[in-house]
């Protein structure tokens, strides 16, 4: 195990330092510049500007110089906003999505994984019709349009929770639901039709021939193996999920990191959209790791080589 986190690591390593490349290619190769706007402006100023972030140095040598801050975790400053590090922008803007990304991530297991279990136990009844409907419905339709809908009932019509911003419990309702209704769903789905899979296995229907309690049989022998597929949904979900949902945040108006992005990139905020770009990638790695390692918990067949 040890040796094979190690290699792991190294090849995370090298995964971000592709990621971190691209990535500046990318921002350089857009027309225009960060200075760049409806108003130009005046040709000293902006060479100023340019001289100031170092943007004036041969594209090489900004490249090395962004290689050796990310190295050393300084993600450098925003062009937009005065006197701000996109560090400062992380570190500030990052609690709130975690922790809508958080209550989302529970949400989506306490209820996903139980019904989905349920309409592959009951499966052709009108419950597993229902839940089927309702999986469906909520892989359809974008979160915009359910948060617009919970916006204009709860909140315009019946009044009854706050429309926007975060912090109380009131304020969490709303944009949790929203974020969590796609992958709901999808998990939902996903267990039911891997639960479906794994009862008609042989080993299955050796255990019932045992005399084991459908309750022993369910949790213990099926349920164990059919997460292995969600596990490995759920990985990245969590990754992009506490690192912020750009089209919620911007809805709830919640001051979270995916705010930041979207208006970095109406800003051509660059610094900004590199340092975030690279902040999810760094959490994206590590829960694929994360899963990798699970696996064995999960299912002890799953063996790593060392």
């Amino acid at each position: 195990m040890g040796r094979y986190v190690l290699k792991r690591l190294g090849s995370m390593a090298i995964t971000m330092f592709f990621i971190i490349t691209i990535t500046f290619i990318l921002m350089h190769a857009i027309p225009g510049g960060p200075f760049t706007g409806e108003k130009k402006l005046p040709p000293a100023i902006e060479q100023a500007l340019m001289k100031k972030y170092n943007l004036d140095q041969p594209i090489f040598k900004q490249y090395t110089n962004y290689l050796g801050n990310v190295l050393k975790g300084d993600l450098g400053p925003s062009f937009k906003l005065k006197g701000q590090t996109v560090n400062e922008i992380i570190s500030r803007s990052f609690p709130a999505s975690a922790q809508l990304g958080i209550i989302a991530t529970i949400l989506i297991l306490l209820i996903g994984v139980p019904i989905g279990v349920i309409a592959a136990l009951k499966q052709g009844t009108w419950l597993d019709n229902a839940v089927m409907f309702l999986a469906i419905a909520g892989v359809t339709i974008p979160s915009f349009v359910i948060a617009t809908l919970m916006i204009y009932v709860f909140s315009v019509k019946l009044n009854v929770l706050p429309a926007a911003r975060w912090g109380s419990f009131e304020q969490m309702i709303m944009p949790t639901i929203a974020l969590a209704a796609y992958s709901l769903a999808f998990v939902a789905r996903l267990t039911r039709s891997t639960m479906l899979e794994v009862i008609s296995q042989d080993y299955i229907r050796t255990a019932r021939a045992k005399g084991l309690s459908e309750r022993v049989v369910i949790f213990k022998h099926a349920l164990k193996n059919a997460l292995i597929p969600i596990i490995t949904y759920v990985g990245p979900l969590a990754a992009a999920l506490l690192t912020g949902s750009f089209v919620v945040e911007k809805i709830f108006a919640i001051p979270g990191l995916g705010r930041f992005f979207v208006e970095s990139i109406s800003n051509r905020d660059y610094t900004v959209i590199m340092g975030v770009t690279i902040f999810y990638a760094v959490f994206l790695v590590i829960m694929m790791l994360i899963v990798d390692i699970l696996y064995a918990f999960v299912d002890p067949r799953i063996k790593f080589d060392d």
